[in-house]
């Protein structure tokens, strides 16, 4: 009985202790960042290289149109440099939150702590830049972000890579850089691991910087390239965090969406009416679109009889694209699609049409929004890849999992899921990549990419051709994949 009371006592006195550290610990927090409210800006003004940086990187994924919450907000400064429609920050310190209503009266601030959010309104973008540090609860913090999140909404959290730590101490020491409070110091896994603890998601994980100040030329070279290589890269001040909400995986969503199967067909007259007869039902609709692309067999007289033959079972519409190749193809049938999710079906159904619903499943589950089909993990037919493909797709895979930040394992797997919704988003912003892929599947993929989406492989079995021969040329194609992958470099990872 004494034993139990005693237990009880120097429990309720830990939590005193404890709830008192934490609370002269936040009282510090916040004392230091009021005195440094009026002279932040004057303070960050020789030291922006490293701070527009961080807007780069988040300017590429954030779009114009997006709503954008910041954790941690400050002045304002960074957040108005930022893109977004209606943008919103919120900060401890009541004058920080002044100076930013002052210098940026369009924008909306709260002072508010992070560990207890009651904003009443939700964002595309949730941004926690340099802070995570000065949480007393990461945990909390981040499971806080749930409250303002929808099913889209994309968190990115940045923060200084831990192995700086020590040059950051010696730059406070000898006065180049302002001494801050005693921070967290995370590694990008345990961000990670933070944020699967609170319900979240991380799928991407970046670091930047190198040289965090600005020497002209050799900053701009060590940062735009060497920081960008393998290994070299580990060494970058900068960590970046991508995650999103994760979803109720266990909601059933069996007859949640209708689909739109867009079946690109050249010289494929064999293989029309078995597309139809072994493509399984599955969700709540399917709507099948067949696009016949310059056939010199009689595919387009094909595809007629069949849409004629099975108009009261099957939801089939055909049309001819109008340029060459299967990415424009893709484009016609997904310019005409009414599904809610689109698929590509390779009429040549070396990718078994019986394996589509898995595609179904993993995207309407909300597994990912990208789902890339992959041909390389199952043992395949053994003349469905000749051996020099099966060597170049295995070098496209590797540049292209250090390209994306992300695992993909097969980029020309013919078939790839998405949302309608997102495929509007990525052909309404094509234009910063340009129509410079003929065959379609590296446009998809770079568009997720921006996008920032979520990208799944999903394995299937490879099988071999029962009709036709194949439309792909080794050595063309290959240069003109080498060529895509240098393009799609310039435009991702060696970027200013």
């Amino acid at each position: 009985m004494a034993n139990a009371l005693m237990e009880k006592i120097m429990f309720f006195c830990e939590t005193i202790l404890i709830f008192e550290m934490t609370s002269n610990r936040a009282k510090k927090h916040q004392s230091y960042f009021d005195n440094l409210a009026k002279g932040l800006r004057k303070y960050r003004k020789p030291r922006n290289y490293y701070w527009n940086d961080i807007v780069k990187y988040c300017n590429f994924y954030i779009a114009p149109e997006d709503t954008l919450l910041e954790i941690g907000c400050a002045n304002g400064d960074a957040l108005s440099k930022i893109h977004g429609s209606r943008k919103t920050g919120i900060d401890f310190s009541q004058k920080m939150i002044d100076e930013a209503k002052a210098n940026h009266p369009d924008m909306h601030f709260h002072c508010m702590d992070a560990h207890d959010l009651t904003l009443d309104q939700t964002f595309d973008v949730i941004l926690l830049s340099n802070v995570v540090g000065l949480f007393d609860d990461v945990q909390v913090v981040f499971e806080q972000l749930k409250k303002v999140s929808h099913a889209k909404t994309r968190i990115i959290v940045n923060y200084y890579s831990h192995l700086w730590e020590p040059f950051l101490k010696l730059g406070e020491f000898i006065g180049i850089k302002k001494r801050t409070p005693q921070q967290n110091w995370l590694s990008s896994k345990d961000i990670e691991n933070l944020l699967e603890l609170a319900g979240l998601e991380s799928f991407r994980s970046t670091r930047r910087m190198l040289i965090p100040f600005n020497i002209p030329i050799i900053s701009w070279f060590f940062n735009k390239y060497i920081a960008k290589l393998p290994l070299i890269n580990h060494f970058c001040i900068n960590d970046f965090v991508n995650a999103r909400v994760v979803q109720n995986v266990n909601e059933d969503v069996s007859q949640k969406y209708s689909t739109t199967v867009v079946i690109p067909a050249r010289n494929e007259s064999g293989n029309i009416e078995d597309a139809i007869l072994r493509l399984p039902k599955f969700g709540k609709h399917v709507e099948i679109i067949f696009v016949e692309g310059n056939s010199t067999d009689d595919t387009w007289d094909k595809i007629q009889e069949i849409q004629a033959k099975y108009k009261d079972t099957h939801d089939i519409k055909v049309c001819q694209q109008p340029g060459k190749g299967k990415g424009d193809a893709v484009r016609k049938g997904y310019g005409i699609a009414t599904g809610d999710i689109l698929m590509i079906l390779d009429a040549d159904l070396t990718v078994p049409p019986e394996d589509i619903p898995k595609f179904y499943d993993a995207i309407a589950s909300g597994k990912a929004e990208f789902i890339n089909g992959t041909r390389l993990v199952y043992p395949m037919d053994k003349k469905a890849m000749r051996f020099l493909n099966m060597i170049g797709n295995h070098f496209f895979s590797k540049v292209f999992s250090w390209l994306l930040e992300q695992r993909i394992k097969d980029t020309l797997c013919g078939t790839k899921v998405m949302f309608r919704e997102d495929y509007n988003r990525l052909a309404a912003n094509r234009h910063f990549f340009g129509e410079f892929d003929p065959f379609g599947d590296y446009d998809l993929l770079f568009g997720a990419y921006k996008l920032n989406l979520k990208i799944l492989d999903l394995p299937i079995r490879y099988r071999e051709r029962t009709y036709g021969d194949t439309n792909i040329s080794r050595f063309r194609h290959g240069l003109l994949l080498l060529r895509m992958c240098s393009f799609a470099a310039g435009k991702i990872k060696f970027v200013g």
